[in-house]
């Protein structure tokens, strides 16, 4: 498999008497792409997911609710970007797909001091991401706007240079079945599969190839939130 701009490429092995996906051969950068799922806040995935129609059950309208609550009613010091843009916990890792239409991961950080009552700094040099927030020393806003510098990266060795960052290595092909198991590989773990769906010989199965860009990639966030055949929901239209 192979990473083109924001898509990647993936081969399926289908069974041709239940059209159903067994599993799919992929390589690094669609493994990296499942895991950083994992890292997506609540309220980031309810906005990817609502992109592409309205969100199946209830979540979808407390977002709506928070978004469309007067400010009179939140707490003065309430940024309600907090809740329905929060930041993601683990970096991007250069992972593909969702941060083109996610947008959280890309922002720049914002960060603020108080500079106290009278413009001049307050003894605590308290800081903020939220420019409204009360400073508990002088009881002034923290709204002056910091310069962030970001950490200098260290250089990376040659094996992460290969490895292009985010959470796998790409040394070796891995399978990812209809349900989203992630496993290496290998001829034990391709028989156990072909077993467990009954498959005793390979004539009656069927490859596929297939690319994951922005839009396929949202439509498996959506199916894994609903269905345990998340593969064949997507690419065969369960």
């Amino acid at each position: 498999m192979a990473a083109s701009g924001s898509s990647v490429s993936l081969k399926l092995l289908i069974d041709k008497k239940t059209q159903k996906v067994i599993f799919a051969e992929a390589e690094k950068p669609f493994v990296d792409f499942l895991f950083h799922l994992m890292s997506l806040p609540l309220g980031t995935v309810i906005k990817l997911v609502s992109q592409k129609g309205a969100m199946v059950g209830s979540l979808g309208n407390l977002y709506s609710s928070i978004k469309n609550i007067s400010q009179t009613y939140l707490q003065p010091n309430l940024n309600r970007d907090v809740l329905l843009n929060p930041k993601i916990a683990t970096p991007s890792f250069n992972v593909p797909l969702l941060l083109a239409a996610g947008g959280g991961a890309s922002q720049a950080k914002k960060f603020y001091v108080c500079t106290g009552s009278n413009g001049y700094a307050c003894g605590r040099r308290s800081i903020s991401e939220d420019p409204k927030a009360i400073c508990p020393n002088c009881r002034s806003y923290i709204s002056s706007e910091a310069s962030y510098v970001a950490p200098v990266k260290a250089d990376c060795s040659s094996r992460d240079n290969e490895s292009g960052g985010g959470f796998v290595k790409g040394v070796v092909t891995y399978m990812v079945t209809d349900d989203l198991k992630v496993m290496t590989q290998s001829t034990i773990s391709t028989i156990t599969i072909m077993n467990d769906f009954n498959i005793k010989d390979f004539g009656s199965v069927e490859e596929k190839d297939v690319r994951v860009g922005v839009d396929e990639g949202l439509k498996l966030l959506k199916a894994a939130l609903h269905t345990d055949s998340v593969l064949t929901a997507v690419f065969l239209g369960e």
